[in-house]
């Protein structure tokens, strides 16, 4: 594949829309009150890009086309925290926690992979793929190579969907291969999720506005269940896209409470920068006032500047809470990683990852 043309896909199950005819890119935020169709992806630590399409259709749901994807072998996988080093991270928040600095922390880890013939690595491909072998309500592709953004995701959480004023997050937290599996520990995280998400959401909607109508909903997705809680709020007079970026994000289910102290901790002990995973992705039509931003996870990116040689990453991890057992939530960011990496390796039923030996990284 050779200089592949900006593209971008969004849709779940039942079919989407495809973008095409780039027009403009930006990091304004005000942009998306302007005017047109806008894919927006933007990077837990930072750094927005807005890229305006000129021509947007409706597809269906894209077919894997024979051979347009060669993706990592199974085994090549690494990861920037092993499990010893992940669960030691497990107890360091645990501390905190006991500390009174911190109520929840998100921990994550990054896994990335060579790809094997990157001049053909095209992540839409990619997409077609995770269509058929994990569907998910906020799946899509954007790929504007000239800007280094190479996406493909299987999101499963909004962060915000806007709709004229109002506007709406649905934040996870809780996760069990089985609803049985779900415990105690993962309610009570989700409500403590929602409590930041209502207070994020406080600071830019009218006063009285912001309601939760549903709490800790039981949600099935491909080889797991997720709690999933909705709150929703109506903006405030002269409030905008730039101002709930400003206020809510990065979302708080992929950071923890209090957001400010759960960000520097998780800072302290991951290694590799999350970049899109656990960031903002999706699409915002300024011209009708509507829009959705997925949370960045389930989400594979390409990185063709990694010192040796392209790779491609992939993000997990897990919501640390002072009842987190280190070893239980090891076993959560294999579960949520195993589906997917089968699915971009071409080995879509070989089940949860094996860890390897500790202090390898290797997964």
């Amino acid at each position: 594949m050779r200089d592949p043309a900006p593209l971008a896909r969004f849709g779940g199950p039942s079919g989407g829309v495809v973008a095409s005819d780039l027009r403009d890119v930006t990091d304004d935020p005000a942009a998306l009150d302007s005017t047109g169709w806008w894919a927006v992806v933007a990077g837990f630590e930072g750094g927005l890009l807005c890229a305006r399409f000129g021509d947007v259709r409706p597809v269906p749901v894209p077919r894997p086309r024979p051979g347009a994807w060669r993706g990592p072998a199974a085994g090549t996988w690494t990861s920037s925290l092993d499990r010893a080093a992940y669960t030691a991270g497990v107890r360091r928040v645990r501390e905190h926690i006991a500390a009174g600095e911190v109520y929840q922390a998100n921990l994550c880890r990054v896994l990335s992979a060579p790809l094997p013939d990157p001049a053909a690595a095209d992540p839409d491909a990619l997409t077609a793929l995770l269509a058929r072998g994990n569907p998910a309500p906020h799946a899509g592709t954007v790929r504007l190579p000239a800007h280094g953004v190479e996406i493909a995701t299987a999101s499963p959480e909004l962060y915000l969907r806007r709709r004229g004023r109002t506007v709406e997050s649905r934040p996870i937290k809780g996760t069990g291969r089985t609803a049985a599996d779900l415990l105690e520990k993962d309610r009570a995280e989700n409500v403590m999720i929602v409590d930041l998400v209502r207070n994020d959401l406080g600071r830019v909607c009218a006063t009285g506005s912001v309601t939760v109508p549903a709490l800790c909903s039981v949600e099935p997705h491909p080889g797991l269940v997720h709690l999933v809680s909705t709150v929703r709020g109506e903006l405030a007079p002269g409030a905008g896209w730039a101002e709930l970026l400003a206020h809510t994000f990065p979302p708080g289910s992929v950071t923890g409470a209090p957001k400010s102290s759960a960000l520097r901790l998780v800072r302290a002990l991951e290694t590799t920068p999350r970049g899109p995973y656990c960031g903002g992705i999706g699409w915002v039509d300024a011209d009708r006032g509507t829009g959705e931003l997925a949370v960045g996870i389930r989400t594979f990116w390409i990185d063709r500047t990694a010192p040796g040689g392209p790779v491609l990453c992939f993000g997990t991890g897990a919501g640390i809470t002072w009842g987190s057992d280190p070893e239980r939530e090891w076993a959560e960011t294999e579960l949520k990683a195993a589906r997917l990496l089968g699915v971009a390796s071409g080995t879509p039923g070989a089940g949860a990852p094996a860890t390897g030996a500790a202090g390898t990284g290797r997964i």
